[in-house]
């Protein structure tokens, strides 16, 4: 079955889900699959606008728009900042659309994961085993997520960043690309571990750490 699907945020964060979508869909059975509506956003620039129209894709305008689309039409939010993507699903509750799950054909996924809606796992990515993802959890190009790991809704692990196995990232936290976090260490809610860091100790909630060790 093909199902329609929008995809929210316009910047090069959206466009990479695109990419996502585009895989899926020529790894995918004739007659499946998602149909790409275009993209919404409330204020895009012209320059985002422009590629866009490079690539083909139709911008239809703010994220109201979504109200006026099928009940069955899906979403994915192509907004890489935590926050971000929190406030726009808190805005969206006003005309509830279900969440498409997306994962690259290029990525390794184990077949025990336990995952909420909207969850994206970009080329490249790795995820092992006995793994739970909350809601609307990104996991970016070639980063990996080792064995036992909790992450909740509305994580992003940026690209090349590696969650060692046994770790616990909290609500909204945002692991920055090239990042390490060692084996059985918790990101509190709302952390941001910066890029390239090393965390080797419990980063507290809503604090940003970097370098190596992180601090």
């Amino acid at each position: 079955m093909v199902t329609d699907l929008v995809i929210v945020g316009c910047g090069g964060h959206g466009r990479e889900v695109l990419t996502i979508v585009q895989a899926v869909n020529k790894a995918s059975k004739a007659g499946s699959g998602w149909r790409i509506g275009g993209f919404v956003d409330d204020a895009p620039s012209e320059v985002n606008l422009k590629r866009l129209r490079a690539l083909g894709a139709d911008y239809l305008g703010r994220i109201d728009v979504l109200a006026t689309l099928p009940a069955e039409t899906h979403v994915a939010l192509g907004i890489g900042d935590p926050r971000g993507r929190q406030t726009v699903v808190d805005r969206m509750a006003a005309y509830p659309r279900p969440a498409a799950v997306l994962v690259h054909p290029d990525a390794t996924v184990g077949p025990d994961l336990v995952h909420g809606e909207g969850l994206l796992v970009f080329a490249g990515a790795r995820i092992t085993t006995n793994v739970v993802l909350g809601r609307h959890v990104h996991v970016n190009q070639n980063a990996t997520v080792g064995h036992d790991c909790a992450l909740g809704d509305f994580v992003s692990i940026n690209p090349l960043a590696a969650v060692s196995g046994d770790c616990r990232v909290d609500s909204g936290a945002l692991v920055g690309a090239g990042a390490v976090v060692l084996q059985q260490r918790h990101v509190a809610t709302g952390a941001t571990v910066g890029a390239a860091a090393c965390v080797v100790r419990d980063v507290p909630s809503h604090a940003v750490v970097k370098g190596v060790p992180a601090r």
